[in-house]
């Protein structure tokens, strides 16, 4: 049965990228969007070709100037213009790397995005979609019925590399330190 899913990978926050929303009404940040193939923190792999014909579809909203995002990961497969706080405004693959650029926009969750990244607050790129998964040697896999819906603004990333202005390496041992602390998060809620 089709789900919900959700992925994050942090924006790339630098000191022009905090001048930038200090100082200008257009915000554009590069971000990672999404990686194909790999396991992120929730245990979940998405399939390169699968992901391929999801982002040659959401380019078809690119280029309509409709591929908006909002701030925080809803739990709805529509976008709520209410909430909107940026646009796609490309994206392209580096291997199984997903990149693109992300406006800003200049709507009430944009200036809350735009004064948090002005304060230096880390901030993440979450994809959300509708799927199913199937379990596939101890990885939840997601299958053909994927359908991309939106790239959110979120704060929780699941992407391993994904922190914007960080290294892959970094973003590796907080994965992992993370992914510990929900373990022992998890078993000191089950023992009380």
């Amino acid at each position: 049965m089709p789900k919900l899913l959700t992925e994050y990978f942090e924006i790339p926050l630098t000191e022009n990228i905090i001048q930038e929303a200090k100082d200008n009404d257009t915000v554009v940040i590069p971000a990672i969007l999404q990686r194909a193939n790999a396991l992120n923190q929730n245990e979940r792999v998405y399939p390169l070709e699968i992901l391929q014909r999801e982002v040659q579809d959401y380019n078809d909203l690119i280029r309509e100037n409709r591929a908006l995002g909002e701030l925080d990961h809803p739990d709805s497969t529509i976008v709520n213009l209410q909430n909107v706080c940026l646009a796609v405004r490309e994206q392209h693959w580096e291997g199984d790397t997903l990149k693109g650029k992300i406006e800003i926009l200049n709507t009430p969750a944009g200036n809350i995005a735009k004064n948090l990244i002005s304060a230096g607050v880390k901030l993440g790129v979450s994809s959300r979609g509708v799927g199913s998964v199937k379990e596939s040697d101890g990885r939840d896999v997601v299958q053909d019925d994927f359908k991309l819906i939106a790239y959110d603004i979120v704060s929780n990333p699941s992407t391993n590399g994904a922190f914007l202005g960080e290294s892959v390496e970094i973003n590796k041992m907080r994965s992992n330190i993370d992914r510990i602390s929900r373990m022992m998060n998890d078993i000191i809620t089950t023992k009380i």
